[in-house]
């Protein structure tokens, strides 16, 4: 939770001073903006690296397949830098385009999760056939 504030906080803050700058100094404006991105950035991997932490530990304890953590992990990557990459296209005027990189995420979301359907399908049939 403290990471969200962190991220937050280097942003409200970048803003602020990307938009006093650029009024003055459009080029240290832009200077400003990438770097409160890269610490962002910074701060967001320090927390996946936990995250990824956890989930180690639950495949640990529970004997889940490394196959479908690593299937999960993918499906979730997928959708940040799908959001990420959009947001950065709408940012520069171009929806049509931040439209389709939504679309195509969405798609290689939906075909990454396959092989999960697969096996909770293959799950349900064999308990159906017990009972």
């Amino acid at each position: 939770m403290t990471e969200l504030f962190k991220i937050i906080g280097v942003a409200f803050i970048t803003t602020f001073a990307a938009v006093l700058l650029k009024q003055t100094k459009p080029e240290l404006s832009f200077a400003v903006t990438v770097t409160g991105v890269i610490i962002i950035l910074l701060f967001i991997v320090e927390a996946l690296q936990n995250t990824l932490a956890v989930f180690s530990s639950i495949v640990a304890m529970t004997g889940i397949e490394n196959g479908l953590l690593k299937i999960l992990i993918k499906i979730v990557g997928v959708g940040y830098l799908t959001e990420f990459g959009a947001g950065i296209l709408q940012d520069f005027g171009s929806n049509s385009l931040a439209d389709k990189v939504l679309v195509g995420g969405k798609i290689t979301i939906v075909l990454l999760s396959l092989p999960v359907i697969e096996g909770l399908l293959s799950m349900m049939k064999g308990f159906l056939q017990l009972v």
